[in-house]
């Protein structure tokens, strides 16, 4: 180990040393895999990455500045910077859920709120026929509720057949298509009921 003014070095030489540190419960609560370039935190095994963490990662800031950034400084055509969420199960079944993303906040009781949802579920897991399906669930009314179904077969609004309006504008008009869910009409052109299953204003 070396010391100078400015920083204090392990393993100055470059030799296949590892660096551990343990805590009260974990004896690599931080691993510098030496021989494969890797920092490992809350264990020493590879999961394939230059920082590998076992366990969960909180990251807070206590303002509005970007609270994680993936850069990608590659000038090629291709995509970057890349997210991967992979669910890695060893039993993969059908109607497995493999991933959530939550965007979730306060409401005025000083309680945690999920207010929208993002999930992925596997609806076929076969080789050769593997089918996926992303929904799209909102909080309405206390509820939260999956207004958007986008599965491999279709695309279905409102999946959860709940009181939930579908609206398309075009460029003069609000209401080009509105789709009435408390009423069961489909409205071409106005958000008025005229007393059809089908209302062209």
């Amino acid at each position: 180990m070396t010391f100078n003014a400015t920083e204090a070095v392990f393993n100055d030489d470059s030799q296949d040393l590892d660096f551990r540190v343990e805590s009260n419960g974990n004896t690599h609560i931080i691993h510098v895999d030496a021989g494969n370039d890797h920092v490992n935190i809350g264990g020493s095994s590879d999961l394939g990455g230059m920082l590998n963490v076992a366990g969960n990662v909180v990251i807070s800031t206590a303002d509005n500045t970007d609270t994680l950034s993936l850069i990608s400084t590659d000038a090629d055509a291709n995509s970057g910077p890349n997210l991967r969420l992979y669910r890695n199960s060893s039993s993969p079944a059908d109607a497995d859920t493999i991933g959530v993303v939550e965007f979730e906040g306060r409401n005025d009781n000083s309680q945690d709120v999920i207010y929208s949802q993002m999930r992925t579920v596997v609806n076929d897991v076969s080789d050769g026929t593997e089918d996926g399906q992303i929904d799209i669930k909102i909080m309405n009314g206390g509820s939260l509720n999956m207004v958007a179904s986008f599965k491999g077969t279709e695309t279905v609004i409102n999946d959860a057949s709940i009181d939930h309006d579908f609206r398309v504008e075009s460029n003069g008009n609000a209401n080009m298509l509105f789709v009435d869910g408390g009423n069961d009409h489909v409205n071409i052109g106005t958000a008025t009921d005229l007393g059809g299953v089908l209302n062209v204003s």
